[in-house]
């Protein structure tokens, strides 16, 4: 009778594996073991995990550790999980063993097992996908350089992208006078450029914070093993394998300084992540006051018109609610969220080994992935085409009070508070009470009080 799995065997004895499975039994295990959330490591990062192994196969028979049959077989078939390919056979659970030795097992069975179907010689898991290498030092290599990959190939573009567009619809709004607001409370006017261009640089300081960070994300573990020691490992690997990656990826990677703090930390992508949180926080920001302005249409602010993208309520007809910024603000508090677990989580070094590794990589490649999706969706979406209520930044202009800000100099503080108070009091235009409650003639009180020109610091 044919059976629908097959029996595989390791150190600790025989286990049933699924007949089509091309994993083995230590894959097997950690299934058994952490049926816990359902959550597994992303496709990036088993991706990177491939790469790592295909060069190592590369470095190995260079130095003439791996015969070429075994190693060009490696080579082949890594590029398949590379490409993509076989996702389906990475199931295990992110909550597993801290080191992620289930996960570099999962990838050393199946690519042993590919390899060997096209190999004259059987390859070996441990001893020929995994040569030179251990658990403790592919796993925090694997989060550094897929971390890095995503940040250079998606995460910045998509910020570039953002600011570009922030950049673009401020200069199409230069001419845009409104009501600035501190405390949520009328405050002195400026324009919608420099509101959005405060947005901009936001976006531009969260890149160079990325920028000055990476350098460091940019050193590997690879070479230190076990402990940080080496053991096992050519002397000339950890160079060989930098040197490697950095002409397959294009980003200059290097062994780190200390294979011991690579092994023992994670000190690195904590502090990317606290410069995605940043970026968050800067997102949830421009977000809320995209919800601010365009808040309404009758009852709001109503400064601004965001594109309408689909109906708002379920029981409310022609309601039309702010969905990308609420989108944006909800993948902020997400990479909130993740940057609490990770900074944990970076705790967790305990002596030799940091042992919280498999949540580490999927929270900083989760909160990278998100962050780039949003900003795009947020330049694309809700910047680009958001319409100005001119006529509402008007009316909101001629009765503010704090315009009166202005005749500090002339009048004094405290006849300046009398005119403000008098004009909010009685719901007119500030000139007009001005020039009852003052000596100033008209046309000084207009060139004193016009908007753009207190916009501009009231700069002549």
């Amino acid at each position: 009778m044919k059976t629908d799995y097959r029996i595989e065997k390791d150190s600790m004895g025989e286990l049933q594996v699924p007949a089509d499975a091309l994993y083995g039994a230590q894959t097997q295990r950690a299934i058994n073991n952490f049926p816990i959330s359902g959550l597994v490591l992303p496709p990036a990062f088993i991706k990177t995990v491939a790469l790592i192994k295909q060069t190592a196969a590369k470095v190995n028979c260079q130095l003439g550790l791996l015969d070429a049959a075994r190693g060009e077989a490696i080579i082949q078939v890594a590029e398949q999980l590379i490409q993509g390919g076989y996702k389906e056979q990475f199931p295990i659970d992110i909550f597993q063993t801290g080191s992620g030795t289930s996960t570099n097992m999962n990838v050393n069975e199946v690519l042993a097992h590919l390899a060997s179907e096209i190999s004259p010689e059987a390859v070996g898991a441990n001893d020929h996908v995994n040569m030179g290498q251990s658990s403790n030092d592919v796993i925090p290599t694997a989060i550094h350089i897929s971390a890095a990959i995503e940040c250079q190939d998606q995460l910045l573009p998509a910020l570039e992208h953002l600011a570009k567009t922030i950049e673009t619809k401020a200069n199409a709004c230069k001419d845009y006078t409104k009501t600035g607001r501190t405390h949520l409370m009328d405050a002195m006017p400026m324009t919608l450029e420099q509101e959005l261009g405060a947005w901009a640089l936001q976006i531009r300081n969260g890149m160079a914070r990325i920028n000055s960070t990476l350098p460091r994300v940019h050193k590997l573990a690879q070479g230190g093993t076990a402990v940080g020691t080496g053991i096992n490992a050519h002397p000339e690997f950890a160079q060989k394998f930098a040197d490697t990656i950095s002409a397959t990826t294009g980003i200059e990677f290097s062994p780190n300084d200390s294979f011991f703090e690579s092994l023992s930390c994670q000190d690195a992508i904590v502090e990317l992540s606290g410069q995605l949180k940043t970026i968050a926080v800067s997102l949830m920001k421009i977000a809320n006051d995209l919800r601010w302005m365009n808040s309404g249409p009758l009852a709001g602010l109503g400064e601004i018109e965001l594109t309408a993208l689909q109906p708002g309520s379920s029981i409310m007809p022609g309601k039309v609610n702010p969905v990308i910024p609420e989108a944006t603000a909800m993948v902020a508090a997400q990479v909130m969220g993740n940057d609490a677990t990770i900074t944990v989580a970076g705790q967790a070094g305990t002596f030799q080994l940091n042992v919280m590794l498999p949540v580490i990589a999927y929270n900083i490649l989760q909160s990278i992935e998100i962050i780039g999706q949003v900003s795009i969706a947020l330049a694309d979406k809700a910047i680009a085409d958001f319409t100005v209520r001119e006529d509402n930044l008007q009316q909101a202009l001629t009765r503010n009070p704090i315009l009166v800000t202005a005749l500090n100099p002339v009048i004094g503080y405290a006849k300046a508070a009398e005119v403000a108070k008098s004009a909010y009091k009685q719901g007119r235009a500030i000139i007009d009470v001005a020039e009852e409650m003052t000596d100033i003639p008209r046309a000084e009180l207009e060139k004193i009080l016009e908007p753009k020109h207190l916009a501009a610091g009231g700069v002549n």
